[in-house]
């Protein structure tokens, strides 16, 4: 077996070496991936953390993924999509404690009426900023048209999950039908990039079925695609989904955070310079899930500014810590010794350093 030393001198990783760093079981050997990691990180992107002030505006979706418990199939969720001047005051809270960034994601929606919404939030957040907030969509598939409308309307970012790159995967957490083809997801991504935006994307770590191997090929996926940035987390469960009645698959709470935790490490030594997102679902496995991934690797952190009444609503899986208060959260950084040498980067949009190199 490769020793772990020697992949992590490599200066480019093949698909056996990803894989034998994914499969890992010795501590002393997860701790060497680590500390390489954290020393990419802090020579690539450095010790800095950014915020994206998130706001969920809407659980109405046209899409039926397995996983998903706002799908458009779950009827008891309470659908809501916020009042623009409810944005507004979470964007300008955002805008006032010094975010630097917002993030503005939804359910999927891909008629007119949503289009223009979303177009006229971006444009009057701009206003309120005087153009200083950084804006970030996730939205879902749309048009090459819709996509540049947004972009002309002010969003600079946008975060489009794949989910599972394995069309034999893909297909058992997707109906295979013309709304939710991984063909449409990768076309969707190139219309990003050929847009302007700095394009993110990602999967869910832990699904039922899911190989290292599957994982591996999703971190490939991401290089290939030649991201800016990634948001990646653990499969959690939701009992309003047909994916629940494979639970019995899952790996345990506590080998699940590990696989995350490590495949957050690996990716950021695959691809050293772009932004990788702390998982808010990581929380639902630990209370310090986040912070945890902070120290694996991950530089950006996604407060909940969505209006507490809303919250409940917006629960793709489950045990979401949908009460946690942005506050809570940074106060927690701030407090934490485990952070110690990480600093919240205030008043900054904290784009991906990828993505300067790229369009360079």
């Amino acid at each position: 077996m490769p020793d772990i030393t020697h992949i992590l001198e490599k200066e480019s990783l093949s698909r056996e070496d990803l894989i034998r760093l994914l499969s890992v079981q010795n501590q002393n050997e997860r701790d060497l991936i680590f500390q390489k990691a954290m020393e990419v990180r802090a020579e690539l992107v450095g010790n800095e953390i950014y915020l994206r002030g998130l706001i969920e505006f809407s659980n109405i979706c046209e899409k039926n993924c397995f996983y998903c418990g706002i799908r458009a199939g779950n009827k008891n969720v309470e659908r809501y999509c916020i009042e623009e001047e409810e944005v507004l005051r979470c964007a300008e809270y955002a805008f006032e404690n010094n975010y630097g960034s917002v993030v503005i994601q939804s359910g999927e929606r891909t008629d007119q009426e949503f289009i223009e919404i979303i177009s006229n939030l971006v444009q009057k957040i701009k206003m309120l900023s005087k153009g200083k907030l950084g804006i970030t969509l996730s939205c879902g598939d749309q048009t090459k048209e819709t996509y540049k409308r947004w972009f002309d309307s002010g969003a600079h970012r946008y975060l489009l999950r794949f989910e599972a790159s394995d069309p034999e995967l893909y297909y058992k957490i997707h109906p295979n039908n013309k709304k939710h083809f991984l063909l449409n997801r990768l076309n969707s991504l190139q219309y990003l990039k050929e847009t302007g935006y700095q394009v993110g994307s990602g999967m869910m770590i832990g699904l039922p079925g899911q190989t290292i191997g599957n994982l591996v090929d999703d971190l490939l996926m991401l290089k290939t695609l030649n991201v800016d940035m990634v948001g990646m987390g653990p499969y959690i469960e939701h009992k309003d989904t047909p994916l629940f009645e494979s639970r019995d698959q899952l790996l345990p709470k506590k080998e699940r955070l590990e696989l995350s935790l490590l495949t957050i490490s690996v990716l950021r030594i695959l691809m050293p310079d772009i932004n990788i997102a702390a998982a808010t679902a990581l929380d639902s496995l630990v209370d310090d899930g986040r912070l945890q991934a902070i120290r694996a690797g991950a530089n950006v952190l996604m407060p909940n500014l969505t209006p507490l009444k809303y919250r409940e609503n917006y629960f793709l899986y489950e045990n979401k810590p949908y009460l946690t208060e942005a506050d809570d959260l940074i106060r927690k950084i701030n407090e934490s010794d485990m952070l110690n040498g990480y600093k919240i980067k205030l008043g900054e949009w904290g784009d991906s350093r990828h993505f300067a190199r790229r369009v360079n």
